[in-house]
């Protein structure tokens, strides 16, 4: 099956999975579950739309690989596999503040070759594949022209354990005063189209995991975006997406605010 396929199949059920997350919302929600803290919670809906989408992947292709965040991770054999994360924003969900998305990639060999992110409540979808650009709703996307530090726009996000937090609410003061604002809308893949798109010029968060930013990232780096995980300060893994022509300064300027671990000796 060729990249442009796997995206066929998972646009097709990126789409039903949205329908049953949106009927979810409309019927209530309800917490299943936390997971790193109290505040870390799992929705009955996270866990009814991860088992639609791994059931109809696998069925269509049930030699794959899947890796999801609410399930057990499945080891295939055909060299592809499933990165999914049912509700990315599950907080946004349970509030009913409309940024959460369904975020499905598929990868060969490690690496992303088709995603696809479906904004929740307002049914906008991006998508691409390897080599294939990125797109919203049948438009191309591009990030952002240059812009001096002062004037772009970042994008973050906060770890649910408190002495990340910290660490992170740190950081952000020493970036505010550097930058022409900040923005914390609560869905990694969404923030990461958002930069695609060119409604923000960068994006840095500690505290992510691969379904966070499987589809994403593809979808930013096809538009123009450089992705990077690294080391955050408080010692999870950190994601930096910014346009590749901003993309070292931004590193730069993130370590230097306190986002990142320096390298030893430093």
């Amino acid at each position: 099956m060729s990249d442009a396929e796997l995206l066929d199949l998972a646009r097709t059920v990126a789409g039903e999975a949205a329908a049953l997350v949106r009927a979810r919302r409309a019927a209530g929600v309800t917490v299943a579950a936390t997971k790193s803290s109290p505040v870390d919670v799992v929705t009955e809906a996270d866990r009814a739309c991860e088992e639609l989408i791994r059931e109809r992947v696998l069925a269509a292709r049930p030699g794959d690989g899947f890796l999801g965040e609410e399930g057990e991770e499945l080891v295939g054999t055909s060299g592809v596999t499933w990165v999914v994360d049912p509700i990315d924003g599950t907080v946004n969900f349970l509030y009913g503040i409309p940024q959460y998305a369904v975020s499905i990639a598929a990868e060969r060999d490690g690496a992303a070759v088709a995603g696809v992110v479906v904004d929740v409540a307002s049914g906008v979808e991006y998508h691409a594949t390897r080599c294939g650009g990125a797109w919203r709703d049948g438009t191309r996307l591009g990030v952002r022209a240059p812009a001096p530090t002062s004037e772009r726009l970042v994008l973050t996000g906060f770890n649910y354990e408190a002495h990340v937090r910290e660490v992170q609410a740190a950081a952000v003061a020493r970036l505010l005063p550097q930058v022409r604002d900040i923005r914390r809308l609560g869905s990694c893949a969404l923030d990461l189209c958002h930069v695609a798109e060119g409604s923000a010029d960068a994006y840095v968060e500690e505290g992510v995991s691969p379904w966070d930013h499987a589809a994403g990232g593809l979808v930013a780096r096809e538009a123009g975006a450089r992705t990077e995980l690294s080391v955050g300060r408080g010692g999870k893994t950190a994601l930096l997406c910014a346009p590749g022509h901003g993309f070292t300064e931004f590193r730069t300027l993130v370590t230097e605010c306190g986002f990142l671990a320096r390298p030893a000796g430093e």
